[in-house]
């Protein structure tokens, strides 16, 4: 029965995206079918598949010790505080999001030797010659398995402003459907095994091309590479992909990525602190008449969380997650699951966490409105139009990936 319902829960979302395209007889069903052929062939060999597991679980533990050694500079500045094992415990502004201030510089430093560019590339070119996506889209798609939806457009910023409506959506699609490397650590430091987050992570860009082109399907492809002020021949033309920015050396991008992270974790620490406090308010407020805000999204969210074939016991609890995530944000989401995880079965715990995956958020769609326009002013009243649209195929890609996985496990 559980394998039945989770199947027909593939189906049912899949029907729901179809829905919600623009453009239904534009669909490209064939490439449709490659990526979730794709898609479920990685899936099994990252969940099911010994060996893929062993390697997963290699690559976990080597992310986790190269990002642990930010403890090391926590450690000099804030002393004690910066140990959760000493009197004064766990402090989440020091421990969990003081760690996003080396995650970002290693990741700039990365970005502008160009490591990260050099995989985006060989991993898009890949995609785009198997699916017959666009370098430029294949390569943003790819990058949000590294980057956040803001910084995996600089990639290619100089291409943005001549995207057709279908290639932007996919930007929207696997921005807010991914997680950057940055706050992995944050994640962890909730409670969420790092070797989830890497699965969620890795399914990021097929199931960003899943949802992007059937929501918006691809109907110029003519205008396909043509950037303002250049005139390129479509995909003949080899994309370059921008690893410096404005850093005119290494010491400049990891200066230049510190103190983005500084800005990130103030962000992150300070929308918790408001959101946090707010819903305690809404709760104060609501429990006069005997309710909760996580109440009432428990059950708007219940037939997704149905549909994943849980028990029943665990429907409202990852239905109430869901709504947490996509009304209020992901750290709020991944706290709440940090703390029952430990109480879940595997496939229970990987599907919910899956699912909570990437920054699909209310909040969100301002931030990649503003962000990518930023490269393609232009282009500002489009993003605008599709970011809803964006946010909704964002959070569907995570809750795809985790429909997915779940069936995987339980076949």
């Amino acid at each position: 029965m559980t394998i039945l319902i989770n199947a027909l829960g593939i189906i049912i979302l899949l029907g729901i995206l179809y829905l919600l395209s623009s453009d239904k007889k534009a669909i490209n069903k064939k490439m449709i079918a490659k990526a979730l052929i794709i898609q479920f062939i990685l899936a099994f060999l990252l969940v099911k598949f010994p060996l893929g597991r062993a390697a997963l679980q290699k690559v976990s533990d080597v992310v986790t010790a190269t990002l642990s050694y930010g403890f090391e500079g926590l450690s000099f500045v804030f002393g004690p505080l910066a140990d959760s094992g000493a009197p004064t415990g766990m402090i989440f502004g020091i421990q969990v999001l003081g760690n996003i201030i080396f995650i970002s510089a290693l990741v700039a430093a990365l970005y502008y030797l160009g490591v990260i560019g050099a995989v985006v590339k060989a991993i898009g070119g890949i995609i785009g010659k198997v699916l017959g996506t666009s370098k430029v889209e294949s390569f943003v798609a790819v990058a949000n398995m590294f980057l956040g939806q803001t910084e995996s457009p600089i990639l290619v910023s100089k291409y943005l402003s001549g995207m057709t409506k279908s290639e932007i959506m996919l930007v929207l699609v696997s921005g807010m459907g991914s997680m950057s490397a940055t706050v992995l650590m944050g994640y962890a430091g909730l409670g969420i095994p790092m070797e989830y987050l890497l699965i969620g992570g890795a399914l990021v860009p097929l199931g960003s091309i899943i949802v992007s082109k059937i929501i918006l399907p691809e109907t110029e492809v003519e205008n396909e590479f043509v950037a303002k002020g250049h005139e390129h021949e479509g995909a003949k033309e080899e994309i370059s992909i921008d690893n410096k920015g404005d850093n005119p050396n290494l010491i400049s991008a990891i200066s230049q990525g510190a103190n983005d992270g500084l800005q990130m974790a103030l962000g992150i620490g300070a929308s918790l602190i408001a959101i946090i406090a707010l819903v305690a308010l809404v709760n104060g407020i609501l429990g006069v008449v005997g309710l909760s805000l996580e109440q009432i999204l428990s059950y708007i969210f219940a037939p997704l969380g149905a549909l994943m074939g849980l028990s029943t016991d665990n429907i409202l609890v990852a239905s109430k997650l869901l709504g947490s995530k996509l009304v209020l944000n992901e750290f709020v989401a991944f706290g709440q699951l940090g703390t029952i995880l430990p109480n879940l079965d595997y496939r229970t715990g990987l599907m919910m966490a899956i699912s909570l995956c990437g920054f699909a958020n209310i909040s969100s769609m301002g931030i990649c409105i503003s962000g990518i326009s930023v490269f393609c002013p232009e282009k500002r009243s489009l993003l605008a139009k599709l970011a809803f649209k964006g946010m909704l195929g964002g959070f569907f890609v995570s809750v795809l990936s985790a429909l997915i996985v779940g069936l995987i496990i339980a076949i």
